[in-house]
């Protein structure tokens, strides 16, 4: 008989082979002991890091979950999805463009990825950071462009912004010390360092060393938990015209000035252009 290896999965067949009887998630029955008594974040968090969650643990991630559920119409990766509600693209077509452009260096997962490779170099101490950030090296062979941005933090403002610093907050008063703590301790002085203010993918790359997981665990859960909100701002827009979409009526000038510019303009033929 066809054997299913997987350290993660475990499952008996009945009579058809195809078909599940019992399944087990990390020796845990699915069915008959977990869906009676655990919730998303445990199955999640056991799904990735392979044992139950602490009450700890269970509240970090499910503050992750509501925080980073939707990052609102501003962020290019539910702007994507939105784009493709407009267009009524398939659903699976919306989501796959948020998270090809939530994938990104700067502001996406693979900011986050950066951001826990160096918490976990600075041992969970925050004011070890940009040592460890200094010490990161573009692979030749990494499909994501160099920048000179630093992981975690706004590239576009000095300023930490309220919904930041309210998370962060909150994170605190759940895990009492780590890397939360020590980025809420030395935030003011990381983000003088940085010229930048601190993002909620600063935020984010702490919370997921708390939690124990690795750089690619987390890279993998970003994605995964920034989702929601794409999907329902896609919905959304199924409903709606393109002129619906934020921002699609503005134009910049070679002087820099701002137009506004109907959008059917950019789909009307100039003066003697092909039929």
């Amino acid at each position: 008989m066809h054997r299913i290896e997987s350290g993660i999965w475990q499952e008996e067949a009945g009579d058809n082979p195809f078909v599940a009887e019992v399944a087990r998630c990390r020796g845990y029955d699915v069915f008959g002991d977990m869906l009676p008594r655990a919730g998303w974040a445990d199955m999640v968090f056991l799904l990735f890091a392979g044992e139950a969650p602490t009450a700890t643990q269970r509240g970090v991630l499910n503050g992750l979950a509501v925080v980073l559920a939707n990052s609102g119409p501003r962020a290019p990766a539910v702007h994507a999805a939105m784009c493709g509600g407009a267009g009524r693209a398939p659903a699976a077509a919306s989501l796959m463009a948020a998270l090809a452009v939530g994938a990104g260096r700067v502001g996406g997962a693979r900011e986050v990825f950066l951001a826990v490779d160096a918490w976990r170099e600075a041992k969970k101490d925050a004011m070890k950071m940009f040592a460890a950030l200094a010490k990161t090296e573009q692979d030749a062979a990494d499909i994501w462009p160099a920048d000179d941005t630093w992981p975690g933090f706004d590239p576009h403002s000095r300023d930490c912004a309220l919904p930041v610093r309210q998370a962060l907050a909150h994170f605190t008063t759940i895990v009492s010390n780590g890397a939360l703590a020590s980025l809420s301790i030395h935030r003011e002085g990381l983000e003088h360092q940085a010229m930048r203010g601190l993002a909620m993918t600063g935020v984010a790359a702490a919370a997921y060393i708390d939690l124990g997981l690795d750089a690619d665990q987390a890279e993998m859960l970003h994605l995964l938990l920034c989702l929601p909100g794409a999907a329902a701002h896609a919905l959304e827009m199924r409903s709606k015209s393109y002129k619906a979409l934020p921002f699609g009526d503005i134009e910049l000038l070679q002087e820099g000035a701002l137009k506004h510019k109907d959008p059917a303009e950019y789909f009307s033929p100039s003066p003697g252009a092909m039929p």
